[in-house]
């Protein structure tokens, strides 16, 4: 991608998925649109990646690295507490240039790799409604599970606060790991019915470069992927890799396409697949074969596929024509699929925030 291409990326993020959520990544996004040098950095991305949430990821690292710069009083993250200013980009500019080096080394070598946990309060309820049709327990695969922590989906507390003040409540009562989401009703729709708890045979995730929690180096890069003016975010990431430490489920270095099959055989019994925010890396000639894939899948076993993407990365393929789902808005799509006798079975469920904080259900 060239320079031109690189600075739109980081404009449409600043824009898009920024705007209103993390207003220090706004401004750097903005600001590194405009700046030669920087946006330049990610010339370097492994394998043409192009992400701004690569560059703030590397910077956010650098940081973490040396955390008496004076950049660090505006990471929330390591103890910062001053709101963006004047001076703000002067000193991220410089810091991040003064350690090229290093920023390219890290863009070159690693991915993106948000495992953020409280989508799991959006996929539960699409995993449930699964099961439900599965009629009893069922394996659970993530496509792009980075460290996995969203296989322990089953483990969490959950807590939908609805319009009008009613909650809805689902997982263990007693949970080390809590989430809450906003949860409010389309014209039309009816709150989900939501279990106690999800029963799995069996678990495993499927990466390309999985993400070994062991390694404090590779926990540290997961932190440096949660935005940083998000610190909460980054605590409850740390509670669910130590409730993790007891409870390990099985990763799986491969390709999403490719390697779908074989893990898949890893797993007994009916199949949910769950993908949440990875397609989107995926060029769209490889989400139709991921599709593909999937309803290959199904010719042999009961297969679902819950679909936690931005429309036209995940459901447009199997539900084209939705334009109501395609929108700007920065939200993304909840989404069921089975097959049955060859043929996709596509519901809509909710439209989603990206880090999981609130849900708009959808009429069936």
């Amino acid at each position: 991608m060239d320079l031109d291409g690189i600075k739109g990326v980081l404009r449409t993020f600043a824009e898009v998925e920024a705007r209103g959520v993390s207003p220090l990544y706004e401004h750097l996004a903005l600001q590194a649109a405009a700046d030669d040098d920087v946006a330049g950095l990610l010339t370097s991305a492994r394998d043409g990646e192009v992400r701004a949430t690569l560059l703030m990821a590397t910077a956010h690292r650098l940081v973490q690295a040396d955390p008496i710069h004076p950049l660090s009083r505006y990471y929330p993250s390591l103890g910062g507490f001053d709101g963006v200013d004047s001076e703000t980009w002067p000193l991220f500019r410089s810091f991040l240039l003064e350690r090229s080096e290093k920023a390219r080394a890290l863009i070159s070598a690693r991915y993106t790799q948000t495992n953020e946990v409280r989508r799991a309060a959006l996929l539960y309820p699409g995993v449930a409604r699964a099961a439900r049709e599965a009629g009893g327990k069922v394996s659970l695969l993530e496509v792009g599970c980075s460290a996995g922590l969203l296989l322990g989906l089953d483990r969490f507390g959950y807590r939908y606060q609805c319009d009008g003040g009613e909650q809805l409540t689902a997982g263990p009562a007693k949970s080390a790991v809590g989430l809450h989401c906003a949860l409010d009703l389309a014209p039309g729709a009816v709150a989900p019915k939501l279990p106690k708890k999800l029963a799995l045979l069996d678990r495993a995730g499927l990466d390309r470069a999985p993400v070994d929690l062991t390694d404090e180096d590779e926990l540290a890069w997961l932190e440096a992927c949660v935005w940083a003016d998000q610190p909460d975010r980054i605590r409850l990431l740390r509670t669910a890799a130590a409730e993790q430490a007891k409870h390990r489920p099985r990763l799986i270095e491969g390709d999403g396409v490719a390697d779908l099959a074989s893990a898949a055989a890893t797993l007994e019994g009916p199949l949910v697949v769950v993908t949440s925010h990875a397609l989107a890396y995926f060029a769209p000639e490889r989400r139709a074969e991921f599709v593909s894939e999937l309803a290959s899948l199904a010719a042999s076993r009961p297969v679902w596929w819950v679909s936690e993407e931005f429309y036209g990365a995940g459901l447009e393929t199997v539900l084209p024509g939705r334009s109501d789902l395609a929108g700007a808005d920065g939200l993304a799509t909840l989404g069921v699929v089975r097959w049955e006798n060859g043929k996709a079975e596509a519901h809509a469920l909710a439209r989603t925030a990206p880090h999981g904080q609130r849900m708009t259900w959808l009429p069936l």
